[in-house]
């Protein structure tokens, strides 16, 4: 498939998804930010060498879902590989992104011959004790990864960070920095990070996010950065206000979708299983989160979430959309 395009790939994507009687993916448009942003459905190239879409995802592992992850409303079917591969394709193709944040990927090999394809390459750091390993027929390790576009981005140093507590003792729960290189010659800082989910966490959460927040600072100084991934912490916790109160001046890209500057209702809608005799839980939460240093970059347009009709009775992940997480896209001016 060497030198095929983004649309060949789509394309053929869906084809193949058609094949196997596959729903049509839940489609979802953008909207402007910035109103000098112009036509918003022209692609970031077309608006110069400084104009980065990024797409943010918790893709959901393939080891874990149709494990321990107990989606009681989701038919087994969407959960296979065989199934679900194409959706999850699909979706990181459908926005044309120029770098991808990516969490809770257990298919890095699989995911970098696809973008491969279209001119990417990218890096992967998985948990020091991945619990898709303790599954059986599990795909690998879960973890971290960040992909771009070779001909955009020249990376010039890579960081591996497992995230420590108050004490410096190791968690197992990562971080993965790239520095890149833009058109124009300018630097910046990516990052990438899934911290420890299920309540009563809060406070390794705090810990995990405090120390990170000390490691960005110490790597970007007065470079920009942008800051993706799953905090599995709703806005309220303190770990969202200390990276909302870094002295890296950081801003959560969508709040801009609120005129009072609040977060989105949800980021991931799913119910669960019971443990132990439990009722099921139906999840409905804002954890996922685009943060940007808001004097190095404008946020131009963001992608608008599904609303609960399109995502429909069965929540996610579902027939229609591949992770139990919808992706964040954004677009940014590096100024």
């Amino acid at each position: 498939m060497t030198g095929i395009s983004c649309s060949q790939l789509l394309n053929d994507i869906r084809a193949k998804s058609k094949a196997i009687n596959s729903a049509p993916l839940i489609q979802r448009e953008f909207i402007s930010i910035n109103q000098d942003d112009g036509n918003i459905s022209d692609p970031p190239s077309s608006k110069g060498d400084d104009v980065i879409r990024i797409m943010q995802w918790n893709m959901l592992a393939q080891g874990l879902c149709q494990t321990s992850d107990g989606f009681m409303l989701c038919p087994n079917k969407a959960l296979d590989w065989t199934y679900r591969q194409f959706h999850i394709l699909e979706e990181l193709l459908s926005y044309t992104a120029d770098i991808y944040f990516l969490e809770e990927l257990d298919q890095f090999a699989y995911i970098n011959e696809y973008l491969g394809n279209l001119g990417f390459t990218g890096v992967f750091f998985p948990k020091p004790d991945s619990p898709c390993l303790y599954e059986a027929n599990n795909y690998g390790s879960d973890g971290c990864a960040i992909f771009w576009r070779k001909s955009h981005f020249k990376l010039l140093e890579q960081e591996n960070c497992i995230l420590l507590n108050d004490e410096g003792k190791k968690t197992n729960q990562v971080a993965l920095l790239c520095k890149f290189q833009a058109p124009s010659g300018k630097h910046f800082l990516c990052a990438a990070t899934h911290l420890k989910s299920k309540k009563g966490f809060e406070e390794y959460r705090f810990q995990q996010g405090k120390f990170l927040e000390s490691v960005l600072r110490k790597k970007a100084g007065d470079l920009p950065l942008i800051l993706c991934g799953d905090f599995n912490a709703e806005p309220t916790e303190q770990v969202v206000n200390v990276m909302k109160s870094s002295e890296l001046g950081l801003t959560s890209a969508y709040t801009h979708l609120s005129e009072t500057g609040s977060e989105p209702p949800y980021t991931t809608w799913k119910v669960r299983a019971g443990k132990r005799g439990r009722e099921p839980e139906e999840v409905c939460h804002t954890i996922d989160y685009i943060f940007y240093t808001t004097n190095k970059f404008i946020c131009l347009k963001l992608l608008k979430f599904p609303t609960a009709a399109e995502i429909g009775e069965g929540f996610l992940p579902s027939y229609s959309y591949p992770s139990d997480h919808l992706s964040l896209v954004a677009d940014f001016k590096l100024l």
